[in-house]
């Protein structure tokens, strides 16, 4: 790098503003609308058992066939958008999820369902494949974790608003006109994301000096690498493994919580909106910091490798308490262990989920996340 793009580098980087913070700002709207749709089924499970007559052992079984489909979808779809690009790979996922989402509002047996989430989780799977790989496509090294910490973030505010939004429109209209409106009005998001996006160097709206922050990153050695040899890569395990031991842990806290408030504080579906609020702000909280955390060590002289995994450690650490919230009788207490937990996990996630740009040319990005993402499903499953 010149003398000259050096200057232009240190100046952009002065400047928190950009196109690609709209950019993220999209990735950060998509994420929420994913995770809308993930946890409604969750917030509805005892309208639905009452409904439709279903098992513990059947919402299980449903539970699983999205997490198998999930498992399944990553590893082609992470390819996929690798070979046809950040745009038009999400625009294909989004559609496809959110037709798969609004059919939920027609089905009537256990076995509709796990075929409905089976077909959202083979959408939902493009989306952080295709999310990373937007990242990776505009912001420089130094400020890949915090941008990831802020869409990733996305999935605590849908997270959030799923249980204040769904009981809303559960009961003034009934639980299949909820699966088909908020699929409808998701569609907006489609719209903007393929009319906005573009790749940094086509985009009228990037200036010189936000495209040469976003370019100030050596070049990678190596362009592209072929799919079958990703998985006889150390790196590509480094980001596997981890997956594998903590997607479990959130699957968890998304699919069953609601059902633990009401089992064991007595709440139902009109009041454990605040505790999940409560819990899933802490969340957002953790997502964002744990990003910036990173970030900031990377700015002040730190390797990426240490940043990474220093923050990672401390994230980990913070998670520990929960272990002690089967004993606690206090809802806000329970509350607070849970959010912490959640707060560093999401933290440790934003870290995590900036490995693969890391570590990997971009062209090969959506391909070692979609790999992570079977790992982390497989775990869950």
């Amino acid at each position: 790098m010149s003398g000259e793009q050096e200057k232009i580098v240190v100046a952009a980087a002065g400047k928190a503003r950009g196109y690609r913070w709209v950019i993220c700002g999209l990735l950060f709207a998509a994420t929420a609308i994913n995770y809308i749709d993930r946890q409604m089924i969750g917030v509805l499970k005892p309208v639905l058992q009452v409904d439709l007559g279903w098992t513990e052992a059947e919402y299980a079984d449903i539970v699983f066939w999205f997490q198998a489909a999930y498992a399944i979808g990553f590893l082609g779809v992470g390819r996929f958008i690798d070979v046809i690009g950040a745009r038009f790979g999400y625009a294909v996922a989004f559609f496809f999820w959110t037709l798969a989402h609004c059919a939920h509002g027609f089905a009537h047996s256990v076995t509709q369902f796990a075929m409905l989430r089976f077909a959202l989780g083979i959408g939902e799977s493009g989306n952080f494949p295709a999310g990373l790989k937007a990242v990776s496509e505009w912001f420089p090294q130094r400020e890949r974790a915090f941008a990831t910490g802020i869409f990733n973030a996305g999935a605590n505010v849908g997270a959030i608003i799923t249980p204040l939004l769904i009981p809303a429109l559960t009961m003034a209209y009934g639980w299949r006109a909820a699966f088909v409106i908020t699929g409808l009005f998701s569609l907006v998001w489609l719209v903007a994301w393929l009319a906005l996006y573009r790749s940094p160097e086509k985009h009228p709206r990037v200036s010189a000096e936000e495209l040469a922050l976003i370019q100030s990153d050596p070049p990678p050695k190596v362009e592209r690498v072929p799919w079958r040899h990703l998985f006889f890569i150390r790196q590509t395990w480094a980001y596997a493994v981890p997956k594998f031991l903590t997607d479990p842990i959130w699957w968890m806290f998304l699919f069953w919580l609601p059902d633990f408030l009401g089992r064991r504080y007595g709440l139902d579906l009109k009041s454990f909106g605040p505790p999940l609020v409560a819990i899933y702000l802490l969340s957002d909280v953790g997502s964002v910091a744990g990003g910036w955390a990173s970030s900031r060590m990377i700015r002040a002289g730190m390797t990426p490798n240490r940043a990474r995994k220093l923050t990672r450690l401390l994230c980990a650490l913070v998670s520990l308490p929960v272990v002690g919230v089967q004993y606690v009788d206090n809802l806000w207490l329970a509350v607070l262990l849970i959010g912490l937990a959640t707060a560093g996990h999401q933290a440790f996630s934003a870290n995590l989920l900036t490995l693969p740009s890391d570590m990997f040319p971009r062209a090969a990005v959506g391909s070692v996340v979609g790999i992570g993402g079977t790992a982390g499903a497989i775990g869950g499953m």
